[in-house]
């Protein structure tokens, strides 16, 4: 494995992924290998930019989120606008998983509770 490219093969086995999810990312334009006939060439910035990539879905931004603050990286202003963009949408994100997060508790304390009126019904009809 070169320092400098690697093969389709080898981001997949490094970065957990398939093909498919590489060569998706490649036509939404968030990925720009090096194209030699069929064969693609991935650059450190591709990882780097992949890397990027899966942690943000990781945290539920959208691909159009991911695509507009790895835009922002070449302003030039040493990604200040890339992290005050990014941090922005962070804390959107991590609002809306808290609010989610406790959706969810509510669900399953409600489900508990129904669970545990199922099995005192079963008792007493027994």
């Amino acid at each position: 494995m070169s320092e400098e490219v690697m093969t389709i093969r080898e981001m997949c086995d490094a970065f957990d992924v398939t093909p498919r999810t590489l060569r998706f990312y490649e036509a939404k334009e968030l990925l720009f290998p090096i194209r030699e006939g069929q064969k693609r060439l991935f650059t450190r910035r591709d990882r780097a930019r992949l890397k990027l990539i899966l942690r943000g879905k990781r945290f539920g931004f959208s691909l159009e989120d991911i695509r507009q603050l790895l835009d922002l990286y070449t302003m030039g202003d040493q990604q200040k606008t890339q992290l005050a963009e990014t941090i922005k949408i962070a804390r959107q994100r991590h609002a809306a998983m808290i609010e989610q997060r406790d959706e969810l508790s509510q669900a399953i304390d409600e489900l508990h509770q129904q669970i545990e009126w199922g099995e005192r019904e079963l008792e007493g009809k027994n």
